[in-house]
């Protein structure tokens, strides 16, 4: 028996427009910003028309990227309301691709932006199995105090009844073909603005730092301490941030080559320090593990792995030699490739955009124990 579990941030999936930018430039698209708009009314008009000019383009896209990926659980992020979930499912993945999910879960979390996580599951696996929900928890509301977190750094920040969890940690607990699953769906919290001499993703890591202890916690307050590691569990999502990464060194008119490096510490060292689960992609080899390539000119360009499927030690044990993919082909044409892992783009895809989401999804196929 075996299970297809997946993880993509299909970035920014909504059903709302954002007027900020008529009076706030750095939330005013770039296009816009090549025309003189005085009125705010213009400008209302001309943002919805761009808006929905550009997302039929993207969600096929983002579509055939979960197509490809063709998972029985998929976990979602930036995903604003269960009608916008409802609305792509029915409208892109269903007609567009004849690859619908029945059964949708999403929990209103505590992103400023609205945007949340969600799980979409088919009735059965690919080869027959029933996928049951017995239970489902949202860790919304659960602040540092509760759990015990709130340190120094988190002082400079937050407030010790502030809540854990920038958008949320989703748990489920599921049967699949009788067998007992637990899932742990979460998105980080993003790397911000520089801080007191320190760069977005120094100063916000004591943030995502506790995130990742949470949801620790929550698992060892389930299972017990000494036992979660024989339990069959997976902790996906977008975790903003990484523990190794590929710098991408050049330019296009003189070529690029690729260095390997490790960070020294990083947010989820919490998982893997030790042992308390196991990163599945890091199965793959170093220059082929990254998620997303970010770009702010030749001089700061790097690929690097956002998005996971962490194994509990049981379920990873159980699986061993076996990799997991990542689907690339919804990348825009600005996504540096290092040798040999170029793929064939989607029909339309642009430069910058349209695009499926700059994250991949990464998906693996599993045996439960």
């Amino acid at each position: 028996m075996s299970l297809r579990l997946a993880t993509f941030n299909v970035e920014n999936l909504l059903t709302r427009f954002d007027f900020t930018g008529f009076r706030n430039q750095l939330r005013q698209d770039r296009v816009i910003k090549l025309f003189q708009v005085n009125s705010e009314g213009v400008y209302q008009q001309l943002e919805q028309a761009r808006v929905i000019a550009a997302t039929d383009d993207t969600r096929q896209m983002t579509a055939l990227a979960i197509a490809d990926a063709d998972a029985d659980i998929l976990c979602l992020q930036e995903i604003d309301n269960m009608a916008a979930l409802q609305a792509f499912e029915y409208g892109y993945l269903f007609r567009m691709v004849g690859n619908g999910y029945r059964q949708k879960y999403l929990v209103e979390g505590n992103d400023s932006r609205g945007i949340d996580v969600a799980v979409l599951m088919r009735e059965e696996t690919r080869d027959g199995q029933k996928i049951e929900v017995k239970d489902i928890r949202s860790h919304a509301m659960t602040t540092y105090r509760d759990l015990n977190l709130f340190d120094e750094e988190l002082a400079l920040t937050n407030r010790i009844d502030d809540k854990v969890f920038k958008r949320d940690c989703l748990e489920l607990d599921l049967l699949i073909g009788g067998r007992p699953f637990s899932l742990f769906v979460v998105h980080f919290k993003s790397m911000g603005n520089p801080r007191d001499g320190l760069d977005g993703r120094q100063s916000t890591m004591p943030i995502r730092r506790a995130e990742a202890r949470a949801v620790r916690r929550i698992i060892e307050d389930r299972f017990g301490a000494g036992h979660a590691g024989k339990k069959s569990f997976a902790i996906c999502g977008d975790m903003n941030d990484y523990q190794e990464r590929v710098d991408v060194i050049g330019r296009r008119g003189t070529g690029y080559r690729f260095e390997h490096h490790d960070e020294a510490k990083s947010a989820l060292d919490v998982f893997s320090h030790d042992g308390f689960a196991e990163n599945v992609v890091c199965r793959r080899q170093p220059l082929d593990r990254w998620t997303l390539y970010h770009s702010r000119g030749p001089q700061e360009q790097w690929l690097c792995q956002l998005d996971y499927l962490w194994l509990s030690p049981e379920l990873a044990a159980h699986n061993a030699g076996r990799l997991p993919e990542i689907i690339r082909s919804g990348q825009p044409y600005r996504t540096i490739f290092p040798p040999g892992q170029e793929v064939e783009r989607y029909p339309r895809t642009g430069w910058d955009r349209p695009k499926a989401s700059d994250h991949c999804p990464v998906v693996m196929t599993l045996d439960l124990p």
